[in-house]
């Protein structure tokens, strides 16, 4: 029987983002959780593979597809429960034991968001986050995801999919998802380059176009 916890990650060129969440997850190493992190690589031009290797990590590479990606991280996983992250992501302080919490509970998971910026508009569209995950069960990728194996497989996994992969996932698994007591910290980088109102009306749009049922691979386009 598998035991224990595989961090699966999705990456392009996301070298500079590895540090800061490579630190959080040495908690989870240091706790004895974490069996293996798996770095699923879409392609990435800079130093991503060198951090794998210096790091122990499992490198799995293949097509840029964020959907795609997740799958082939979590087929070449061996644990019982599969964590989900963001490149970009930080975790917070006491996430070895809210997840261990969340594994006994035998539920799905995720985390309350934040962003890596301070003001007005990050705690808007934080709380709009937190409250569509919370009242519609539609947690995006960015939240994090830890879910049974078993679960995971039985579901079929993660659609080969570039985009919405997160929201198809969260719809299949629907009222089962538990919301954990603790935020990460997520990237703010595309909001600040877009502006935080003009992305968060796109992303908006793009979630209710995928839910009409609009092509993952056109909204990518416009995304």
């Amino acid at each position: 029987m598998r035991a224990g916890l595989s961090v699966i990650v999705p990456v392009l060129d996301a070298a500079d983002d590895l540090p800061a969440l490579l630190g959080g997850l040495m908690a989870g190493v240091e706790a004895g959780l974490i069996r293996e992190l798996i770095l699923s690589d879409g392609g990435s031009r800079d130093g991503a593979a060198q951090i794998a290797k210096e790091v122990g990590a499992v490198w799995v590479a293949g097509p840029a597809s964020r959907g795609g990606q997740l799958r082939r991280g979590a087929d070449a996983a061996e644990g019982a429960w599969l964590l989900f992250l963001h490149a970009d992501t930080q975790l917070p302080e006491g996430w070895v034991r809210a997840v261990k919490a969340q594994m006994a509970d035998g539920r799905p998971g995720y985390f309350r968001l934040t962003f890596d910026s301070q003001g007005i508009a990050p705690g808007i569209v934080a709380g709009w986050a937190n409250l569509r995950a919370r009242l519609l069960c539609l947690p995006y990728g960015d939240q994090g995801l830890l879910i049974a194996r078993d679960e995971y497989e039985a579901l079929g996994g993660y659609q080969d999919i570039p985009l919405m992969e997160d929201v198809a996932m969260s719809r299949l698994l629907g009222r089962r998802l538990r919301m954990m007591p603790l935020a990460l910290r997520s990237s703010a980088a595309r909001y600040r380059r877009d502006g935080w109102l003009r992305r968060g009306a796109r992303n908006m749009w793009l979630l209710a176009r995928y839910l009409m049922g609009s092509d993952p691979e056109r909204l990518r386009k416009l995304y």
